[in-house]
């Protein structure tokens, strides 16, 4: 077979994006050595084409663009023109997107680069139009931006490479040793903070002392000053993205400060993505983005990350404010999670696009006519009408994104009616259009299962079994992970692999699918008690210190040392549209550190050391990072439950531990008896039990709870309240048994609620 790639080659690939564009006159290469050694024996500049499934802007430029055929003769004849999937290549798009961001002042998708053969960039964007036109912003044409490079590397060369040789320097300084670039989410200049001291504990009760600021003031102070007071989220302006870090760390830094301005940050922030259109009011669920300040029109695509973050959040809102509005947005968004994207083994599939019927949105807008076309009873219909927002003349485009628009009690007032039976007609009223939307053509589905994606969901479903007292999580988690252990993981040689699909397996896994999928099955194990998930933690935690690990440089890489050698080796610390899997990894290696012989913590610490001025600087961006940092300066500490693990725990303490925030502090299920441990302990592959174990056994035949930091444990109780009371006492006055923190009460219920969204007054500032 010849080398020369003369037609389209995508048709073989297994990504969904990639087929996508298989039929495109252009010669679309995949990311192959057959593509790579062929652009540098034909000495041809690349053009690469990075984007995902589910992308609207990406079709948006196939359409004008690869599909074109004098755009594709250009392609052809002067360029190896090569085609990614941004989520099977996490560090190509890592490493483009860099620069991208360096040179642009932004990023996203899709991401187009001009490279020299071997693979250094010359010239970068986003979305480009086939013309310049004046409605596009100006952007240069895409056509032309080809024809000059064409030119260009024809008849004078020398300023490309000498402009891909400085960036390509300028790549291996940032991702393999500073990594102080700027992310694509808006971050305000007054985000700005005082530098805490990340090895120290807060020393000063007053959180807004700059002087004396620890890390998670820090963080939380530099949140509620981003906060956008009046329509919730992070920046004065649109598009703006969930951000779900930002938000849990407000929450926690409440938890542990009492600091109600972090609180209030947070809550107006969930209650506006729960009313707004980035919700979807009808089958549950979160859109990828809202494109305007109000959080009224979503960009429509849905992705399972986001779902995933997007519920673990919402449940520490309901765990620490006991506010059924956010145990609601939870439940449904669980539920779409089941119904439109999981494997029948088990699995999660990746995305579900924008499109439907060639319209972005189409799926899931509605007019006055199509909602009382379906909803058969006048009232119900007017009912939902008012309470979305439904109008003539729309939000988008002639039609309507719904929107909780009026309150509960506005509408029992309009309507003299009870809020009860407002709830109740509310409730058909959505029946009634969830089934009317199943008879419209419904958006495609990437049906790529990522492990390291689905790390996320198994975390969150594993949570939301815990706190929501919901069986059926526990289990959509348990079987999320066999199917990745099933078909993903390699036990022989300790590695999982990135991308199942219908079958067909991409080998190399990266540092987000160790570390996503080690806090899935410790979280599920923290859940479960089964001894199983915390070995299988455990394994992966070894497996990210062998193989992502720099002893050196102290650092986590986000490729394997033996992965494929790019134009640099990026790092992942920064939170963007996934949480850092650095950061994950770091919480992640603390968490198993009990539990095994090799000093994990150790490790972690030396990466938060080696990042520390990052951390400091600028720890919004680094947020997984500074919950870390911020969780080693406050110690070690941990509930550890003795008792039968074959049988669940009393209604009583399960009820407990569901309403119980403890951010940071695992909770840890050991067998009642010491023959039992000692199974577990040769489990694990240890000689000895582990000292988080060691003498806490089962008292009275009841379950025992013993609350600990370091090595002290406060004395055994059967309540998991009494046990938490240390949490309030002075350590050094504890014989050998004592932790810290906050003993925190969740008991407040918002009844003005319905369908996972605040129904309250209270919301009216919210409303669009």
């Amino acid at each position: 077979m010849s080398d020369t790639p003369v037609r389209n080659r995508l048709d073989n690939e297994a990504s969904p994006y990639l087929t996508q564009h298989a039929e495109n006159p252009v010669n679309w290469q995949p990311w192959d050595d057959r593509a790579l050694e062929y652009a540098e024996s034909a000495d041809k500049p690349i053009f690469l084409s990075v984007g995902y499934a589910a992308c609207h802007w990406c079709h948006v430029m196939a359409e004008e663009s690869f599909e074109d055929d004098t755009v594709a003769t250009i392609l052809n004849d002067s360029f190896v023109p090569i085609k990614v999937d941004r989520e099977e290549r996490p560090d190509l798009d890592r490493i483009y997107q860099t620069i991208c961001q360096l040179v642009t002042g932004g990023g996203g998708w899709p991401l187009s680069v001009w490279l020299t053969p071997d693979g250094k960039p010359f010239y970068v964007g986003t979305y480009f139009p086939k013309t310049e036109r004046s409605d596009r912003g100006d952007t240069p044409g895409f056509l032309e931006i080809c024809q000059s490079f064409a030119t260009a590397w024809e008849n004078d060369r020398s300023e490309l490479e000498s402009r891909a040789n400085q960036w390509a320097d300028t790549l291996q300084d940032r991702l393999e040793v500073d990594t102080n670039v700027d992310t694509n989410i808006d971050v305000d200049d007054d985000d700005d903070v005082p530098a805490p001291d990340i090895a120290s504990p807060q020393t000063d009760s007053d959180a807004d002392d700059d002087s004396t600021m620890d890390l998670l003031t820090s963080v939380s102070t530099a949140a509620i000053r981003a906060t956008d007071n009046e329509y919730g989220g992070f920046g004065s302006r649109g598009p703006k993205f969930p951000q779900t870090g930002r938000i849990e760390a407000l929450i926690r830094a409440h938890a542990e400060t009492n600091r109600e301005t972090a609180l209030d940050a947070a809550t107006a922030t969930l209650d506006a993505m729960a009313a707004g259109g980035i919700y979807d009011h009808v089958g549950g669920g979160f859109h990828r983005y809202a494109t305007d300040r109000k959080w009224t029109v979503p960009h429509f695509e849905k992705m399972l990350y986001d779902n995933a973050e997007l519920s673990r959040v919402y449940l520490s809102a309901y765990q620490h404010t006991g506010r059924d509005r956010y145990a609601r947005v939870a439940h449904e968004t669980f539920a779409f999670l089941s119904r439109k994207l999981q494997h029948p083994e088990g699995g999660f599939y990746s995305t579900l696009d924008a499109q439907s019927e060639g319209e972005e949105g189409r799926f899931y807008v509605w007019t006055p006519e199509t909602i009382r076309n379906a909803i058969t009873d006048q009232q119900i219909a007017d009912i939902a009408i008012d309470r979305f927002g439904v109008t003539e003349g729309g939000n988008f485009e002639g039609s309507t994104v719904l929107t909780a628009t009026a309150s509960v009690s506005q509408l029992a007032t309009k309507y003299s009616l009870t809020t009860d039976e407002i709830m109740s007609q509310l409730a058909d009223a959505r029946d009634s259009l969830f089934d009317a939307r199943m008879d419209r053509e419904r958006p495609n589905r990437d049906e790529k299962i990522l492990t390291a994606w689905n790390g996320l969901a198994i975390s969150s479903l594993a949570r939301g079994g815990l706190i929501l007292e919901t069986e059926q999580y526990t289990e959509l988690a348990n079987d999320a992970l066999s199917f990745i252990r099933t078909h993903l993981w390699d036990s022989d040689s300790g590695r999982l692999s990135r991308r199942y699909k219908d079958g067909d397996v991409d080998e190399t896994g990266y540092l987000d699918d160790y570390a996503f999928l080690a806090r899935g099955a410790f979280d599920l194990y923290q859940t479960t008690g089964a001894v199983e998930h915390l070995c299988f933690a455990v394994t992966l935690a070894e497996s990210i210190v062998e193989l992502f690990y720099d002893a050196a440089g102290e650092t986590l890489y986000l490729a394997p040392e033996d992965a494929e050698s790019l134009v640099a080796r990026p790092q992942d610390l920064r939170d963007q549209s996934t949480p850092s899997s650095a950061g994950i990894a770091v919480q992640t290696l603390n968490a198993v550190d009990p539990f095994t012989s090799t000093d994990f913590s150790g490790i972690a610490g030396a990466v938060i050391d080696t990042h520390a001025d990052e951390i400091r600087g600028r720890p919004l961006e680094h947020i997984s990072l500074a919950m870390a940092a911020d969780s080693r300066a406050r110690g070690h500490d941990e509930v550890v439950i003795a008792h039968d693990t074959d049988t669940e725990l009393s209604q009583l303490i399960r009820s407990d531990i569901a309403s119980t925030y403890l951010p940071g502090v695992p909770l840890s299920q050991r067998p009642a008896t010491v023959s039992g441990l000692e199974s577990w302990t040769d489990e694990l592959g240890l000689d000895s039990p582990p000292a988080i174990w060691a003498g806490r056994h089962q008292r009275d035949s009841k379950a025992t709870i013993y609350a600990c930091s370091g090595r002290a444990c406060s004395p055994p109780t059967h309540s998991l309240t009494d046990a938490l009371e240390w949490f309030d006492t002075d350590i050094s006055t504890a014989h050998s048994d004592s932790t810290s923190g906050d003993d925190i009460d969740t008991n407040e219920v918002d009844g003005d609620t319905i369908e996972g969204i605040d129904l309250s007054e209270g919301t009216d500032s919210f409303d669009n």
